[in-house]
């Protein structure tokens, strides 16, 4: 047990957290999550991972504290002694980002600034190096000077979510270079998966097809259709954050799949799929809109690929099919066609809860 890797992840609930915690408990991690107290338990994408701790065999530890309170942070480091921390925790969603800047700017620009610093104190009061990923994201890149978008493309974020992710992403550097932090940005472009929050783009069109076919629901209200997007998914994408961590120097990866797709091009795949016409269901809203909107993001992983020897294994109609599948089995409708087996993820679609013993 002494020789066991102990991981520390912010955002543990989030889609990012709980696959990421699957693959490090199946690598024979220690895994310990920082969640927020709140009066319901939000846990529901790790229940199926989840162990009560007083059981010996327990492997995944969670803990209150919150990226805006610095204090906790440096004490949940002290009493884990992590030898690697995913910072994925964030208000992450960019329309909301324009209604609650503030507290936006807050969690993801600040909340990094804390982490690192916590980080930084630790490793020189104990020399114990702790190796640092922080989840950086393709709307840095917002309104695109090149394409596609690489490891030195400048960036011109369009959001306040944006704009603390390009502050979050220099700090890294930042420290990384002063005070020789092994900490690494991973460049993300879009990824999605079943478990994907019911107010992003993807996961709403899918959910409501499902809702659709049983009738709960008759039309979808989104924004902007033309949007272009490099798509993939979040089961491949958390593979690339632990290998940029097992990599002999710190370096910073765009990790994406190489080809953009519209919002319209994703409502075309998701109703062809169940022989339906998307243009009859979706109405458009306004409200959806965000003030400056960014229009194509379009990775280029080949840094990835030939460093970190990773490449996606999803592509982009199998993305769509998986989701869709799993949005149609919570419900109990059959799929039109066998796609990828993702009984977790539907597991978590049907929302089963338990109690769970917080540190």
């Amino acid at each position: 047990m002494k020789n066991t890797k102990r991981a520390l992840i912010t955002g543990i609930t989030g889609q990012d957290g709980s696959y990421l915690s699957e693959l490090l408990l199946e690598k024979g991690y220690e895994v310990h999550g920082i969640i927020r107290r709140t009066s319901t338990f939000n846990t529901d994408r790790i229940d199926h991972i989840y162990q009560d701790p007083h059981q010996s065999e327990a492997k995944l530890f969670l803990h209150y504290g919150d990226l805006t309170d610095g204090t906790t942070l440096g004490r949940l480091i002290e009493q884990i002694k992590p030898s690697e921390i995913y910072n994925l925790g964030a208000q992450s969603h960019v329309r909301v980002s324009f209604d609650s800047p503030e507290y936006t700017v807050d969690t993801v620009g600040m909340g990094t600034l804390r982490l690192l610093e916590a980080v930084r104190d630790y490793q020189q009061r104990t020399g114990h190096q702790v190796r640092f990923y922080q989840a950086g994201s393709s709307e840095m890149f917002g309104l695109v000077q090149e394409v596609p978008q690489n490891e030195t493309t400048p960036f011109y974020p369009r959001s306040p979510y944006a704009c603390a992710k390009v502050y979050a992403h220099w700090q890294t550097i930042n420290y990384r270079e002063s005070y020789n932090l092994f900490a690494c940005n991973g460049i993300l472009f879009n990824h999605e998966s079943p478990r994907r929050g019911e107010t992003f783009v993807t996961r709403k069109i899918t959910r409501a097809l499902a809702n659709i076919l049983a009738g709960n629901q008759s039309k979808i209200y989104l924004g902007n259709l033309d949007s272009k997007r490099d798509w993939g998914y979040a089961k491949d994408y958390v593979k690339a954050m632990w290998l940029m961590l097992q990599q002999e120097e710190p370096d910073d990866y765009v990790v994406a799949t190489g080809e953009t797709y519209s919002v319209k091009e994703f409502l075309k795949t998701a109703f062809d799929y169940i022989n339906l016409d998307w243009q009859e269901y979706v109405v458009f809203d306004s409200r959806y809109l965000r003030p400056t909107e960014v229009d194509l993001l379009i990775g280029d992983p080949s840094k990835a690929k030939r460093k970190l020897d990773w490449e996606p294994s999803v592509s982009f109609k199998e993305l769509v099919h998986l989701m869709i599948d799993a949005d149609l089995d919570a419900l109990g409708i059959k799929s039109p066609k066998k796609g990828t087996d993702n009984r977790q993820d539907n597991a978590f679609i049907r929302r089963k809860t338990s109690n769970h013993t917080i540190d």
